[in-house]
């Protein structure tokens, strides 16, 4: 399996059968370590120990799809709705640049309250009072002269998961009304306008198969994102999917570094989802390719309403206020916090 990982190393690419061997690799063996050593020195030849912060704004919990994993999801009953005001925004965004954050992410469930015209503005006020910044859209599926809006009035990123590549997996987590082929041609719509794409899968969600994690790692190769996001799939009491099984950290690890090693350019976030689920599974993500940390800087009585899964973690170093505990923690791994748009690199320049 050394091979393996180093033909990785050298090609950024593998058969689907040693993709597979490798993602099914045993926790804690030997060859875990090496994958997970060689991620973490292919991260460094291309981003050296920087480590990129996002300023998360979640501006709203409403949201018009019922998404079977998803405790935001429109029928749960039990959530307590909130949206934040534009001035709530740009207040989170003018706290977020005063302690150094230079990329700023609206995220949110897909509330129609919020016009395309009025995401807009906020975006050029954003831009207006922060040029040095780079603003980070990530509202869910829109047609394609939205998006090109949004481009227009200054937003430079846009992520959207597309959660599962594989048509039969996506019908099983997702309403009827819900097209997996209307998910990849936004995001195909995104990279065309110019933006910089991210998008991403769980790991461990209900009915996947490391065939439905190859089919998405293909996906991925096709689409060539700047950023991609994973996270364990965390059940939420509230929906269908209550008693599935939570997905596995050490599977999410490899996955993490199998990425680096396909995708060395791209920016990977060690996710929130990750610190969830184990107490340091931020800082594994970190030590074995991750390179993006997105701190939580929505209003604080706003966190907890913001929940997708059981016991997301808002809180300390998840959130804005843990930022100097943060730091000393990425310091002690060999990294650095650094204060910049953390913009991808390309292989082409």
């Amino acid at each position: 399996m050394f091979d393996l990982i180093d033909t990785l190393f050298e090609r950024q690419n593998l058969e689907n059968d040693q993709l597979k061997s490798l993602i099914e690799c045993k926790d804690n063996s030997i060859q875990e370590e090496y994958l997970f050593k060689q991620a973490d020195k292919k991260r460094k030849q291309i981003y050296g120990t920087d480590i990129y912060i996002r300023g998360l704004i979640e501006i709203s919990n409403y949201c018009k799809n019922n998404c079977l994993y998803c405790g935001i999801r429109c029928s749960n009953l039990n959530v307590e709705r909130y949206r934040l005001s534009q001035k709530n925004i740009l207040d989170c965004v003018s706290y977020g640049y005063s302690l150094g954050f230079r990329t700023f992410v609206m995220q949110g469930g897909e509330d129609l309250h919020f016009s395309d015209k009025e995401i807009c503005e906020i975006v050029s006020k954003i831009k207006k009072s922060y040029p040095d910044c780079a603003v980070t859209l990530s509202i869910g599926e829109k047609n394609k002269q939205t998006y090109q809006d949004f481009f227009n009035a200054g937003a430079d990123r846009y992520l959207l998961r597309h959660e599962t590549a594989t048509e039969e997996h996506y019908t099983k987590l997702h309403p009827s009304a819900m097209k997996l082929e209307k998910r990849k041609q936004c995001l195909f719509d995104l990279k065309e306008i110019g933006f910089q794409v991210g998008s991403g899968f769980m790991v461990g969600s209900p009915f996947q198969t490391t065939e439905n994690i190859i089919a998405d790692l293909r996906f991925l190769q096709e689409l060539q994102p700047d950023m991609i996001g994973i996270g364990p799939f965390i059940p939420h009491i509230d929906t269908p999917f209550k008693d599935k099984t939570q997905g596995d950290l050490h599977k999410t690890l490899r996955l993490v570094a199998i990425l680096r090693l396909m995708f060395p350019y791209s920016l990977i976030p060690s996710t929130t989802a990750l610190g969830s689920i184990a107490e340091n599974g931020r800082e594994l993500g970190l030590q074995v390719g991750a390179n993006v940390v997105m701190p939580n800087l929505s209003p604080t009585d706003v966190r907890k309403l913001y929940n997708l899964y059981n016991n997301k973690a808002f809180v300390g170093k998840e959130a804005v206020e843990g930022l100097e505990e943060l730091k000393n923690q990425v310091n002690s791994l060999g990294y650095k916090i650094v204060v910049s748009r953390g913009d991808a690199k390309r292989n082409d320049k």
